[in-house]
């Protein structure tokens, strides 16, 4: 059995007694202590990685106990689906289309196309950009535009028809959250302006780590050059890539190993498996949980500045694992997603 099998297995346990953890409530979070979860009824930005992992554990396992699971947890991805947020693209794109990128679900595959419909008739063409949204508390104007609302949409726009909003969607990001100090990853648009944003602050590791992701998708779905692009940001990536970063900069002291996960999986599909391995086998041996509780990526920080979950395993991050997993090992091809 290999490194990258056997973690898969771990990983499956731990999604096993999730299942029974959670019953019909989405899991976003878990102190590493306890393995107990936060959990949301609706899933709120992150209950499509959840899913996904369901998704990858149908097309691992190929079991159809596994596989009804996944497509009865798609379906109550559906609130989340209609929320007034860019990151619905991550729910549809992990959580619903997977199941039909993965070869496993046809009902999957129509839902998420519906889904990036209406995402797409969101996009504001003065701005550029699909808009940040009101799900989570901020207000319509002024826009915001945040670099995590890249990932998954991208892809997803693309593999729906609507390549031309992706497209435009990236182009202005990528114009407005580049700066000499580093990455903006949020700015608000005041008149033809644009102004960086405290939240997420910069620094943030997450941010570099989605930009790559969606960089990566890019030039799958869009343009090939777009690669070009992601070797310019690996060329600057402030950390060194086989280690784990610091959450922020600012605080070295408090790694997040869910931003390594991101950028594992984005080394895979940018032809880097041997740095998407080095990566992965440093989150395996130092931070994958083994012994009577397996399967868990520890050292996770959702949100430094606030305080909320800082040390702890989320849900993205085992997610993110378990594709680099996946696809290491050969078990799903990087494009497949």
């Amino acid at each position: 059995m290999t490194g990258s099998t056997s973690a898969l297995e771990r990983m499956l346990d731990r999604i096993s007694s999730t299942e029974s953890a959670v019953r019909d409530r989405f899991p976003l979070f878990a102190a590493a202590d306890s393995g107990e979860w936060t959990t949301s009824r609706r899933g709120s930005w992150a209950g499509g990685f959840w899913v996904g992992q369901l998704w990858l554990r149908a097309r691992v396992t190929d079991d159809p106990r596994h596989r009804a699971a996944a497509e009865t947890w798609a379906q109550r991805l559906e609130p989340a689906i209609a929320a007034d947020t860019v990151t619905r693209g991550l729910t549809l794109w992990y959580g619903v289309a997977a199941g039909h990128r993965l070869g496993l679900s046809v009902t999957a595959g129509q839902q998420a196309r519906a889904g990036a419909a209406r995402l797409a008739a969101t996009f504001d063409a003065a701005a550029g950009i699909l808009p940040w949204g009101t799900a989570f508390g901020e207000p319509a104007e002024p826009l915001i535009a945040r670099v995590d609302g890249l990932a998954g949409t991208i892809p997803l726009l693309a593999w729906a028809g609507a390549a031309h909003v992706a497209t435009r969607h990236l182009a202005t990001h990528l114009r407005i959250c580049a700066a000499p100090t580093g990455l903006i990853p949020a700015l608000s648009r005041s008149g033809a302006a644009w102004e960086p944003r405290g939240e997420p602050p910069a620094g943030w590791s997450r941010g570099e780590a989605w930009l790559l992701l969606a960089l990566a998708d890019a030039a799958q779905w869009l343009d090939g050059d777009h690669a070009c692009l992601a070797d310019e940001l690996l060329d600057r990536w402030p950390w060194p890539i086989s280690e784990i970063p610091a959450a922020l900069r600012q605080h070295p002291e408090v790694p997040d190993t869910s931003a390594a996960a991101i950028t594992a999986v984005a080394l895979c599909k940018l032809g880097r498996p041997d740095r998407a391995q080095e990566l992965v086998d440093v989150l395996v041996a130092h931070h994958l949980s083994a012994g009577d509780r397996p399967g868990r990526l520890l050292s996770g920080c959702y949100d430094l500045p606030r305080g909320l979950a800082t040390t702890h395993e989320l849900i993205w991050g085992d997610f993110f694992l378990m594709l680099a997993l996946a696809i290491l090992s050969g078990a799903v091809d990087p494009t497949d997603l």
